[in-house]
């Protein structure tokens, strides 16, 4: 029996998402996630608009392939590190990376309802159902680790107020801390549209220019670096070896920022 799914507004992109992830796992290959290919044959879900929406499939996959690639050399650097992944709705990148000592996955209880029938977990993977702007922070058990926060695919929906809340949450719980933030340009939050997100109700909001912009919106933070998502692209689209070259292709591009507490 296939789990029927019933989700609207930003938790139902979380469908999207992992759809995009199986079919890329199943298909070209630019990655490779098991996870995504197994769950998607236990959901009972109309794929079609995902299936056709190749903007979105291409923004999935590529900040699939930097998130991993960043966080694989972030955790080889910090054994024995605390994950927070904040909005995970169904990413499987816990299963994909290694030498951390315990990696929380946090999401709305709607959304971790759906995550909890179809990956139940324990041990060193713990579910936090509960909105990013509320006190999560107590849930983490552990003192004077290494903390990574990782923030995909969410602040394009929230207002600039509700991200400033996130990084305060952070902040009070966390002496030091890294986070990896993924942000979409103004411009492209302004007017640019999926076709299987749009059909869920959930509606881009906000963008900010970059790193820098971001840290000054931010008391506690300081930016350390930005990677854009063009460098996923050219993973699969080798033109995009040289269009990432170009300030205006990388610029409109969404990025993974990256600003710690210190």
């Amino acid at each position: 029996m296939r789990e029927k799914i019933k989700l609207s507004g930003v938790p139902e992109t979380m469908l999207q998402t992992i759809y995009a992830r199986a079919k890329e796992s199943r298909g070209r290959g630019a990655i490779h996630d098991a996870k995504a290919e197994e769950l998607i044959e236990k959901l009972d879900y109309d794929f079609s608009l995902a299936d056709k929406d190749t903007a979105m499939h291409s923004g999935v996959i590529t900040r699939t392939i930097v998130l991993d690639r960043m966080t694989k050399k972030w955790l080889a650097s910090h054994p024995g590190a605390v994950v927070v992944n904040i909005a995970c709705g169904l990413d499987t990148r816990c299963y994909r990376m290694a030498s951390y000592a315990h990696w929380y996955n946090l999401d709305l209880p709607e959304a971790m309802a759906v995550r909890e029938k179809l990956l139940p977990e324990s041990g060193t993977i713990s579910q936090i159902a509960m909105s990013a702007m509320d006190d999560w922070g107590s849930k983490i058990s552990e003192q004077n680790a290494p903390v990574l926060i990782v923030i995909e695919g969410l602040t394009m929906y929230l207002s600039e107020a509700d991200v400033q809340r996130i990084f305060t949450v952070i902040s009070r719980r966390f002496e030091k801390a890294t986070v990896f933030v993924e942000t979409m340009n103004p411009a492209m939050a302004r007017h640019f549209k999926e076709k299987s997100i749009d059909a869920s109700n959930a509606k881009f909001n906000w963008g900010i220019k970059n790193g820098k912009a971001l840290a000054e919106l931010l008391s506690d933070f300081g930016f350390v670096e930005e990677h854009s998502l063009t460098e996923g692209m050219a993973a699969f689209a080798p033109i995009y070896k040289l269009l990432e070259k170009l300030p205006a292709v990388r610029n409109i591009s969404n990025k993974i920022i990256v600003v710690e507490k210190e």
